[in-house]
């Protein structure tokens, strides 16, 4: 669908889910994207990590697509540009945080010099095509946070990406109130906006609110102590480098992530007087009172610090008496591989201190006094909640009429809305999905790879080989093998009788190959649904003799 003499939202990831965000807006056969992020896996995807938004829709459009605007370094909203910018050949724009990280990321993959990224200056106005385009800061969990003001033939959007409100930043200098409420002032058909926490009563709180409990934390403890955190929240890095300064800990820091996130602080100017760290083997020869450890691996990553350190086999090493503290809240899904976690920890004597017995994290996202405050400064015609699943999105509309907005329109992934002119409403539907990354390669969701490698996980693989002579005569014995049949201490019976029944299926099946690999197919897994209750996959070998 080309856009025509409207403005049009499509949504390719991000609404009516949390992560993957990216949002597309169309106008007089043009399209901007903005962010381009990933989600994480569970155990729906066997042996996959990171999930990637399916960007079939804009590929079909790529002589209109302008540009991609970035809001924000989180991986929900910069994960995917690594591997599908270069598909996508048009610029970046991002302010200098943001830029520096997408920048390692192009670096890993060897595209930096093939993908063209332009670093843009908060209020800096920029334009691309018929989109004229404003970053306009605001506070979240990671340097320059930035809302969008676009401004187009047909009325201007305010997307905020992730915010919240922060009266005292560690880090930054967000848009104040008078800001913001002259944005609105000038006229904003619609408000694109954060859904994350919009169930919270309360508002989110300051960052600089949580010095005073995590210094108690630290300076209470009789041992060692390992904070974990987002790695990407560096305001939160500069506190607790603060922190080990007045406690008189030497800072040690784990993990990859924080250490890329401390290179691209420092070279955009933030964290400069963050305290010098030593290595792990320095940290480990230090009295333990005399020693703090800030971690990655909080959310239970099972390759991140904090997971090895729990199972003993990172080098840093925490005994009975040391002391982690969780400065972070759980994502949703990730509460039992936290708990394994814990359970290791709490199974070696350390103890744990998280958000439940200290004021020691608050979120990046706004609570409903927040949200409210916007509505009031900004005064859209339209609200249109994103960045959240249909719960959140709902309930941010709801909360938003009941303040006063005109209109409120729940859209989710794919759905094509025209904004103006007109009432806003849906028109038409684009083709959405999601992509895996399994090892260097990128497959369908929910393709033929990923949905075998899920039988396979179910229900366990059976391999049968059998020799067959030029006649047709069965020859020997045919040789079966399992993988993750649940047989256990009953595999001699259950692969005698499997074979047997291959044996007969061979000796029956003629001389047409494939009839003959089905009846042994279908024979072997009778057998196996027979003593099982599951229809593993079987495979069949026929080897001429």
């Amino acid at each position: 669908m080309i856009p025509g003499n409207e403005l049009l939202f499509l949504a390719l990831g991000g609404s009516g889910e949390i992560g993957m965000n990216v949002n597309c807006y169309g106008c007089r056969g043009q399209w901007l994207m903005i962010d381009c992020g990933v989600t994480f896996a569970d155990p729906d995807y066997p042996g996959i990590d990171v999930i990637l938004p399916d960007l079939g829709f804009i590929e079909g459009q790529l002589d209109g697509l302008q540009g991609i605007v970035i809001t924000h370094g989180h991986e929900d909203h910069i994960g995917a540009l690594p591997y599908l910018a270069l598909d996508l050949g048009v610029p970046i724009y991002a302010t200098a945080f943001a830029a520096g990280l997408i920048r390692g990321k192009l670096e890993e993959e060897g595209i930096e010099h093939d993908v063209t990224l332009r670093v843009i200056e908060p209020g800096e106005p920029f334009a691309l095509g018929v989109f004229d385009c404003t970053f306009v800061p605001v506070s979240h969990s990671i340097p320059e946070g930035n809302a969008l003001l676009i401004e187009t033939p047909y009325g201007r959007v305010f997307h905020t990406g992730d915010w919240k409100l922060d009266e005292a930043p560690v880090l930054g200098a967000p848009s104040t109130a008078e800001a913001l409420g002259a944005i609105g002032d000038k006229g904003v058909l619609a408000l694109v906006c954060d859904s994350t926490n919009v169930f919270n009563a309360e508002a989110s709180g300051s960052e600089s609110s949580l010095r005073a409990g995590l210094l108690d934390c630290v300076a209470s403890a009789p041992g060692r102590v390992l904070v974990t955190t987002f790695a990407s929240n560096a305001a939160r890095l500069k506190t607790l480098g603060d922190v080990a300064r007045e406690t008189g800990r030497t800072l040690c820091v784990a993990g990859r992530s924080l250490d890329r996130i401390l290179r691209v602080a420092r070279q955009t100017g933030y964290l400069r007087d963050f305290p010098e760290v030593v290595d792990f083997d320095k940290a480990m020869r230090l009295p333990r009172k005399q020693v703090m450890i800030v971690a990655t691996g909080g959310q239970g990553e099972p390759r991140a610090a904090l997971s090895r350190v729990s199972e003993g086999t990172h080098p840093i090493q925490l005994d009975a008496g040391d002391r982690v503290v969780f400065s972070s809240k759980q994502i949703p899904g990730n509460e039992v591989a936290i708990g394994r976690i814990m359970n290791r920890l709490a199974a070696r004597g350390i103890e744990m201190i998280t958000e439940r017995q200290a004021h020691i994290h608050v979120s990046g996202h706004p609570g409903r006094p927040e949200l409210a405050a916007m509505y009031g400064w900004i005064k859209p015609e339209l609200l249109l909640p994103v960045h959240g699943e249909m719960r959140h999105l709902m309930e941010q509309a709801r909360y938003g009429l009941s303040l006063g907005i005109p209109r409120a329109l729940v859209q989710t992934d794919g759905d094509i809305i025209r904004l103006a002119p007109g009432d806003p409403e849906k028109v038409g539907h684009a083709a959405v999905g999601r992509l895996v990354l399994d090892g260097d390669v990128i497959l369908p969701a929910d393709g033929g790879t990923i949905n075998e490698r899920r039988k396979l996980a179910l229900n366990g693989h059976v391999s049968v080989a059998v020799a067959i002579a030029p006649g047709g005569r069965l020859i020997g014995t045919p040789d079966i093998r399992l993988q993750g049949v649940p047989v256990e201490e009953e595999r001699a019976p259950f692969l005698a009788e499997a074979t047997k029944a291959a044996a007969e299926a061979a000796t029956d099946g003629g001389r047409d190959r494939e009839q003959l690999r089905e009846k042994v197919r279908l024979a072997v897994r009778r057998v196996a649904t027979r003593w099982t209750g599951k229809k593993p996959i079987v495979d069949v070998m026929i080897i001429e003799g």
